[in-house]
């Protein structure tokens, strides 16, 4: 088991990085402000309410439980004081309480009574994860989620920024129990201690848990989890990492993020669609027979900027079925209806390229349906513009 720890390696995924990289780059004041003094005024506060609300356990009386935490520091190559604590809240779970140099570990409910020897080394490998994560690269994790805790403590946070800390949130727990599985050894103890937090059951069967995540997994979206996602869906992601799946990184994109939605778009999502959309905008403009300044103007009250300098085209594989969902469909629809109806001596001949494009990316029968309900076309009319453009195609 030690060669086979040794070969894996506890990384950021890569969202943790994408956003670090989308802060420092679009958000340097927010960026700025999370460097500045961390915690400093909260360590004694933090400690005094530990001692005021648990119980500190000492190594003498729990043996276990502190050679379980030293052995997972050793295995996650972590090497700072900790503290452990045990909370008065009935519901079985723990936390880590971040003090940057120092680990302070609370369990809650009976917990350490519930778990073997090696589940309670996957219990502290997660948190402890927890702590290497936010002690990173000079702490830059840290300081994104801290951006967003700042962020979502305003009554007039944006949707996107609920989303980006949500998902952020989830990668993070996916990232704690690889911590878990490396800390045990194995992805089995961690999927039971999943389990068991979630049933309170003693006993439980990883294995046959891992076969019910399989069958759910096929039948479901992406994750619907506020902080943290599905059980079915860490088992198996735990699963697919510690097996080094190919598919694992297609994988979590599927059911974590899911289809690129404009109806719920994090900021790199935000980011994301402007550059579909330029490039959409640029993929359609070379499909169109002639254009004139009249479209030019509507492409530049989207971007300025359009146009002034080369726009790489769209390859429409990136917005195909299964990459974008119907309101986003909707969207792409929209934009050409607007160029369509932005020249009227020009309408025909865009809204038979705009047939083409739709058909080109699965959604010409959406087009259709807006030809119908937005335009008040007849679904004669409609049908017949189709008909030129699979001619025409």
């Amino acid at each position: 088991m030690s060669d086979e720890r040794q070969q894996r390696v506890l990384e950021p995924l890569s969202y943790h990085g994408d956003l670090v990289a989308h802060l420092q780059r679009e958000e340097p004041h927010a960026w700025e402000w999370s460097a500045s003094s961390v915690l400093t005024q909260e360590v004694g506060e933090i400690r005094e309410s530990m001692l005021r609300d648990t119980y500190r356990l000492e190594s003498a009386s729990h043996p276990q439980v502190f050679d379980a935490c030293k052995t997972a520091m050793l295995r996650l190559g972590i090497d700072a004081p900790f503290t452990l604590y045990q909370a008065n809240d009935g519901s079985m779970n723990a936390s880590l309480v971040f003090v940057p140099g120092e680990i302070h570990l609370v369990f809650f409910g009976p917990v350490l009574e519930k778990l073997d020897s090696t589940e309670l080394l996957a219990l502290m490998g997660h948190e402890l994860a927890h702590y290497l994560l936010w002690s990173m690269a000079d702490r830059v994790y840290y300081r994104a989620n801290r951006v967003f805790d700042h962020a979502l403590s305003y009554p007039d946070a944006q949707p996107s920024h609920h989303e980006t800390a949500r998902l952020y949130s989830l990668h993070t727990e996916l990232f704690a129990d690889r911590g878990a599985a490396i800390a045990a050894g194995a992805p089995g103890p961690a999927v039971a201690v999943l389990i068991k937090v979630m049933t309170g059951l003693t006993n439980v069967d990883p294995e046959a848990y891992l076969r019910q995540a399989r069958e759910a997994e096929t039948a479901s979206g992406r994750s619907l989890g506020i902080s943290h996602p599905e059980i079915y869906l860490r088992a198996r992601a735990v699963e697919l990492w510690w097996e080094s799946s190919p598919d694992l990184a297609s994988w979590l994109n599927t059911h974590l993020r899911g289809p690129l939605s404009i109806e719920a778009l994090d900021l790199l999502g935000q980011s994301e669609l402007t550059r579909l959309t330029r490039g959409f905008l640029a993929h359609f403009m070379a499909e169109l027979d002639d254009s004139n300044e009249v479209i030019a103007t509507q492409l530049r009250a989207y971007f300025p900027d359009f146009g002034r300098r080369e726009e790489p085209r769209l390859d429409l594989a990136e917005i195909g079925v299964e990459r974008i969902d119907d309101a986003t469909r909707d969207y792409f629809i929209a934009l050409m209806f607007d160029l369509a109806m932005a020249d009227t001596d020009a309408t025909d001949n865009v809204m038979l390229t705009a047939a083409k494009v739709a058909t080109g990316i699965g959604a010409a029968e959406r087009l259709a349906a807006a030809l119908r309900r937005d335009l008040k076309w007849t679904r004669a009319r409609a049908e017949k513009l189709l008909a030129q453009a699979n001619t025409a195609a």
